[in-house]
């Protein structure tokens, strides 16, 4: 049986559209118009991706990701949006979401993202922790602290931070991190690691303008300190 998919969306055209094309890939699919709506259907039965629009009446698919986050689910979320600011694809990872995609998008692009959000499992490394200063990542438990305090990664997010802790000093290219962190084959997701990176320097380093830990390799790519 095919995965659970719950679609958050109010344009009565796409969430129609969408249903059915996710419906003709085999995924049971459940629809909701709003935050609450989506909220109580979440509450009454589990899913294995939610696909939530940001600009939703009332209150908006950030406040939905809030409220998923607070209630200690875990489940992959990609955001539908309009907008194409970096500021507002870094708020919603910031708030949990995994990844977004922005409108118009193509019917292939949204199938290849939501495949990579399921097809994500548990990390395998030999090292059981990492710690580099005040950051510590404990890898089985899959949480993040920085001066002891917990700091919340979305399963995207942990998964890069994984995989650059896991090569210190080593550039990685955005190709291989799509490759190995998001399970894309298109070079042309490549923004899609720019954002997650900007997220992830807000949330560990001192001063996000000048990082340390995550630093930029002009033209080839990311490297973590070694």
């Amino acid at each position: 049986m095919k995965e659970k998919i719950l679609l958050v969306e109010d344009d009565e055209n796409l969430i129609t559209t969408l249903g059915d094309r996710l419906r003709g890939e085999r995924y049971m699919v459940d629809l909701a118009k709003d935050a609450e709506e989506g909220m109580e259907k979440i509450n009454e039965s589990p899913f294995d991706l939610f696909i939530i629009d940001v600009m939703l009446p009332y209150r908006s698919g950030f406040d939905l990701c809030r409220d998923i986050r607070q209630s200690g689910l875990a489940t992959p979320i990609l955001f539908l949006t309009a907008r194409s600011s970096l500021m507002d694809k870094v708020v919603g990872l910031k708030l949990g979401g995994d990844d977004y995609l922005t409108k118009p998008f193509e019917a292939d692009e949204l199938t290849v993202r939501i495949e990579a959000l399921l097809r994500r499992k548990p990390l395998q490394t030999g090292a059981r922790v990492h710690q580099q200063g005040s950051l510590r990542v404990d890898v089985p438990r899959q949480e993040v602290t920085r001066d002891g305090k917990v700091v919340y990664l979305s399963g995207q997010e942990f998964g890069l931070l994984h995989y650059l802790m896991e090569r210190p000093g080593q550039t990685v290219s955005r190709a291989e991190l799509l490759r190995s962190v998001w399970g894309y084959n298109e070079s042309t997701y490549s923004r899609t690691v720019d954002v997650h990176i900007f997220s992830l320097r807000q949330k560990l380093e001192d001063n996000p303008s000048r990082p340390v830990l995550i630093t930029t390799v002009q033209g080839h790519g990311y490297k973590f300190k070694a």
